[in-house]
């Protein structure tokens, strides 16, 4: 009887081991594989920088937005990236000018975008000092546990330093108001209670940021 328990859980166990990855998991094994191989990681950048012409006319060349109301890509974690892919792919994100473009992204070209777009640098903004130093208290309150201290994120978390005001803005704005656009219950609890003021101090604070 013993004998029989075992063999069922080492069974299990082997089953388990050998269940195929999720195509999520799958790219973040691809990802790691890259950024541990200077070879292939020079190689995926040049494949990115060749393959991100697709994006560019949004998001910039080097991902610094060419409009206002689109994030910036550089700097961003390359994880994170392509996380909001697949979340843009799923339906979970909402922009139906994204999920119709995500879909034509061919799956080799994802994770040599995502590194192009995080190995570029983001130049910080121009900001008004004193909003901004109600924007840096109210960040260090609220915000810093998540985004951490130079709101730089990880890879679960975006990138704020930097990024365009506009966009920030609008996201901090509908994320407060619900609007079903951006789900994340941490920023729904996070932004709940924010006034507009708050808010366009919050965005000074950051886009001057590096």
């Amino acid at each position: 009887m013993r004998w029989s328990v075992y063999v069922i859980c080492l069974f299990l166990t082997v089953a388990a081991s050998a269940a195929p990855l999720s195509a999520a998991d799958e790219r973040a094994e691809r990802l790691k594989a890259a950024q541990a191989d200077p070879g292939a990681l020079k190689a995926a950048l040049d494949a990115g920088h060749k393959a991100s012409f697709f994006c560019a006319n949004c998001h910039g060349e080097t991902g610094v937005a060419k409009f206002p109301n689109v994030p910036n890509l550089a700097g961003q974690n390359p994880a994170y990236l392509l996380e909001q892919i697949r979340k843009f792919r799923s339906g979970e994100r909402k922009d139906e000018f994204m999920q119709g473009m995500i879909k034509v992204l061919k799956e080799e070209d994802l994770i040599p975008i995502a590194l192009f777009y995080a190995s570029s640098p983001v130049p910080p903004g121009h900001a008004d000092a004193a909003l901004a130093a109600q924007g840096k208290a109210l960040f260090m309150r609220t915000c810093i546990q998540c985004h951490g201290e130079h709101a730089h994120g990880n890879d679960l978390i975006p990138r704020l330093a930097g990024q365009q005001p506009t966009y920030l803005q609008t996201a901090i704005t509908r994320y407060r108001d619900k609007t079903g656009q951006r789900n994340d219950p941490r920023m729904l609890a996070a932004t709940g209670s924010l006034k507009n003021e708050e808010i366009a101090a919050l965005v000074q604070f950051l886009v001057q940021v590096h």
